[in-house]
């Protein structure tokens, strides 16, 4: 492949807020893209709007672009530095006569909006200061009179082969002179995009589908400024539940809460990658290869992708069950250190054990929160009783006292700590009272991890050892006879 061919692609978002999982989304198929064919991913920071960027933003932009791993191929691009390059193509349309200077006033313009609305009819810059007298125009400038500089539209229609939507047609008659460089001769967002996409040679722009109407504006702009148009992408909105296009009231809109929330950056892909694309087939949980792998636009959906939390959680458990032992522990240690249940150095200390347990924990867990909650009665002293799970399991706290007791004896019997002899000793106390196994089991999760949700009993018992599971029942009787 040639550098005339090889794919460059980006994502620009700006720095006014956290990073979107709508920004996300987008920056993700970017990524998929580059990779499946052999291109480049960029990323470039849109700062020119410096009343509302913040360092604080564009470094969580970086934080959760790094958390999901999305690297970039080559040096970020701020695009506030760039500002030089965007006022000389604006020069560069005033001398081929693509563009004008304007000098009407917002009061004026607003002046004619109002007249214009009062006649019920749509407003549109009448081009007056395209009328003007050369002479009349240096004479301004000179006068130090600001403008703004307007592009000349030109008649016809414009339009292009989507990869998303396919052929997109806008009559140019509907577009108005679009303003391109401000008063104080800052670019508009329009002018500053195309001076950018051609400087880093992009030839795929991807984004969302709410910037179509701005492409015909950025469309002729590359005809004028002379330079290829690249190939266009515009990706589905993302909407919630309700239908309505994802907003806060949603819940969790920012990349960064779903990371301290205990998902994997795996799954948080995985998910992404299905709001508006179909690997084919019913195919859903995908490692990030394979993702790259499947990824064709051909595969990129029109209709708005949905947005569900419970879908997400679901991805996450999956993930949490595919992952290496090697690759979850690093992510799930921090947690467990923060909820106070170990230091690190015994976690080392005790790492095949610790190990052992994660291997155990994860398969009914859908977040790192899911595994620390469930890692609690392997570390602790003491535990708390869900009241729930006493409720459900230890209705009437004398006959509970009693069968405990009865197991406590039967596990205290057991020669061999081990799942088969654990498992013959309670299922042979079941059928000695002629109960089944379930009204053995329940009882004794509760008093082992105060929870009516656990791994199998007899893994459990083997993970917490025969002192730590014989000290828990002693402690749940006590708590039963008082």
């Amino acid at each position: 492949m040639t550098d005339t061919t090889r794919p460059r692609l980006r994502f620009a978002p700006s720095p006014t807020g956290y990073l979107h999982v709508g920004g996300a989304r987008t920056a993700l198929f970017n990524w998929l893209y580059a990779r499946k064919y052999g291109g480049d991913f960029l990323l470039r920071i849109e700062d020119t709007d410096k009343a509302r960027s913040t360092d604080e933003s564009t470094r969580a932009i970086f934080e959760g672009m790094l958390w999901l791993g999305l690297d970039w191929d080559e040096e970020v691009v701020y695009q506030g530095a760039n500002l030089p390059r965007h006022q000389a193509d604006a020069e560069r349309l005033l001398e081929s006569g693509a563009a004008y200077r304007c000098f009407c006033t917002p009061a004026e313009l607003e002046e004619r909006r109002r007249e214009a609305e009062a006649r019920r009819e749509a407003f549109k810059y009448d081009r007056r200061c395209d009328r003007l007298p050369r002479a009349e125009v240096d004479r301004r400038v000179a006068a130090g009179e600001p403008y703004v500089v307007r592009f000349r539209v030109p008649e016809g229609t414009t339009e292009w082969d989507d990869l998303v939507h396919e052929r997109i047609a806008f009559p140019n008659k509907d577009i108005e002179d679009f303003v391109i460089l401000r008063s104080d001769h800052t670019p508009i967002y329009n002018l500053a995009v195309v001076s950018d996409d051609i400087a880093m040679r992009i030839t795929v722009v991807m984004r969302g589908d709410d910037h179509i109407s701005n492409t015909p504006k950025q469309i002729l702009l590359y005809r004028a400024l002379g330079a290829p148009l690249p190939t266009f992408a515009h990706l589905p909105m993302i909407h919630g539940l309700d239908g309505k296009k994802l907003s806060k009231r949603h819940g969790a809109t920012a990349v960064g809460d779903y990371q301290h929330y205990g998902l994997l950056p795996s799954a948080m892909l995985n998910f992404l990658a299905l709001l508006g694309w179909s690997p084919g087939g019913d195919r859903e949980v995908m490692t990030l290869n394979e993702m790259i792998e499947l990824f064709s636009p051909e595969g990129l959906q029109k209709k708005a992708a949905i947005f569900d939390p419970k879908k997400l959680e679901w991805m996450n458990g999956q993930h949490l069950s595919m992952i290496s032992l090697e690759e979850l522990e690093p992510r799930v240690t921090p947690a467990i250190i923060t909820a106070r249940l170990a230091t690190e150095e015994e976690l080392v200390e005790r790492r095949e054990w610790y190990l052992r347990l994660l291997d155990l924990l994860r398969v009914r867990s859908r977040t790192i929160d899911d595994i620390v909650r469930q890692a609690a009665p392997y570390f602790l002293e003491d535990i708390e009783y869900d009241p729930a799970a006493v409720a459900k399991n230890w209705k009437d706290p004398a006959e509970s006292a009693d069968l405990l007791r009865e197991t406590r004896d039967a596990l205290a019997r057991t020669e061999v700590w081990d799942a088969p002899a654990l498992e013959a000793s309670l299922r042979g106390l079941a059928e000695r009272k002629g109960i089944t196994a379930g009204k053995v089991f329940q009882p004794l999760r509760v008093a082992l991890t105060g929870l009516t949700v656990s791994p199998g009993i007899f893994e459990m018992l083997v993970q917490m050892g025969r002192d730590l599971s014989l000290k828990r029942i002693d402690k749940a009787l006590a708590v039963l006879e008082r």
